[in-house]
């Protein structure tokens, strides 16, 4: 008499990476089931968004721009973020050293005169879990994250789960140092781990370095280093609000702090300049910025940049804009989550301005919302998309109602989700299903 065995088998966590269950009954005897031990859990290395790396300053210099500021210092002090420079009066010393200057000739950027900087902390996730070091909970970044990961599913710090901070100012072209170093510490934390592939999980800016180091390394190599690529709030295509930041500044949406203030050094980041929009996400009949010397789409950077009297952003964009541009398929798994619902800049209207007055030295009268997380563009959003069936392994879009940009990094059902892609679970598999199902 033959056993009739009656399963079902959830193949989609297979499919998409989360853990695989299979559940049997059988009304004889049963039949013979495998049972495979857990894994170790996969190694995550998290790769920070645009502000979200803390940044450290030494001071040695000739002049400065108003007598309240220091000129010297003695040894290194946080600068990005420290809270006690976003008050007025502070807050214009702080940009001044923050600046970046650019070289049209050279095109790559250098520090203020004077001033030093440092990114503490890569390897671990010291410096991204805040971007303060006082870990004011204003600042807090990835460490709602990594404290779920340390404490429910077993991870520690700077072992199995690691971060790589950078100086978020600078695009993938001026990083090559950052970039190999990160490609050696991926193969670090793949053999400290019994040879396990390593996760990525990129925030905002952080994926764009991401798909950049992939599509810089050969296929082998991320087969056997890379077991797949979790992507939150990644502007693929860029984000309409960068387009404000060049024009009259962002206050980082904190109240009483002056958007003009921080333009000059918001505007001196070829980071801002690889976030633009770009013609493959955006046409050319879409304005982004509307103004009394016209309207500027796509196609109308130059113009744009010469309007508003900062004609170096021009040049950072075509610096940068080739980086990613075709956005070629990365070649590993991919989990793009991304937030929607929240209201999304589309276009900006500026108004008339006094006789004399520069026009972007105002804030828009008028601010045109779309669909995104507050930040990113939808569109821009599940620019992932565009990968599927263009590679072999898989690529899941996820959505996430009503949660912004910087909020998804402390949503519980988000952080739940990653938890559960990070998950190997148990498997217990038919030994008859063995040949067409397996534990990933």
């Amino acid at each position: 008499m033959y056993v009739e065995t009656y399963f079902v088998l959830l193949i989609l966590p297979v499919i998409y990476g989360l853990p695989t269950i299979v559940t049997t009954t059988t009304t004889a005897r049963t039949s013979t089931i495998t049972t495979v031990s857990p894994r170790p859990v996969t190694p995550v290395i998290l790769f920070p968004g645009d502000g979200g790396s803390q940044i450290e300053a030494s001071l040695d210099r000739l002049s400065v721009l108003h007598s309240w500021c220091t000129q010297k210092t003695k040894d290194w002090f946080s600068l990005w973020l420290n809270l006690e420079f976003l008050i007025p009066g502070a807050t214009a010393c702080f940009a001044d050293n923050m600046k970046l200057l650019y070289d049209p000739v050279k095109r790559t950027t250098f520090n203020q005169p004077g001033v030093s900087l440092r990114v503490p902390g890569f390897g671990n996730t010291t410096s991204i879990e805040y971007m303060d070091p006082s870990e004011n909970t204003f600042t807090i970044y990835y460490a709602k994250l990594v404290d779920y990961l340390v404490s429910k599913k077993g991870y520690s710090r700077n072992s199995t789960v690691r971060g790589v901070p950078y100086d978020f100012r600078k695009a993938p072209n001026e990083m090559s140092e950052y970039v190999h170093n990160v490609v050696s510490l991926i193969e670090e934390t793949y053999k400290t781990n019994k040879n396990e592939r390593v996760s990525l999980i990129g925030h905002s800016l952080g994926n764009l370095y991401i798909l950049y180091i992939l599509n810089s390394q050969s296929q082998a190599w991320k087969d056997k280093y890379i077991r797949q690529f979790i992507s939150l709030g990644a502007p693929y295509g860029g984000a309409i609000k960068t387009v404000k930041l060049f024009a009259s500044g962002y206050n980082l949406d904190i109240v009483g702090l002056n958007e003009l203030t921080m333009r000059d050094e918001q505007r001196a980041m070829p980071s801002s300049a690889f976030l633009l929009p770009y013609d493959s996400f955006w046409s050319d009949n879409e304005v982004m910025v509307s103004g009394p010397m016209g309207n500027y789409t796509v196609k109308d950077y130059e113009r744009f940049f010469n309007d508003i009297n900062f004609p170096d952003g021009y040049l950072m964009r075509q610096d940068t804009e080739h980086l990613i541009k075709d956005l070629s398929p990365p070649g590993v798994e991919v989990h793009c989550l991304y937030g929607t619902d929240v209201p999304t800049p589309e276009s900006y209207v500026y108004g008339p301005v006094k006789k004399g007055a520069q026009w972007n030295d105002w804030k828009p009268k008028q601010t045109i919302n779309g669909q995104g997380d507050g930040t990113v563009n939808l569109r821009s959003l599940v620019g992932c998309e565009r990968w599927v069936g263009k590679q072999k392994a898989g690529v899941k879009l996820q959505g996430f109602t009503k949660v912004g940009h910087l909020e998804m990094l402390r949503d519980a059902n988000l952080i739940n989700y990653v938890s559960q892609l990070l998950s190997y679970g148990s498997c217990l598999i038919l030994c008859l299903m063995c040949s067409y199902v397996s534990c990933v």
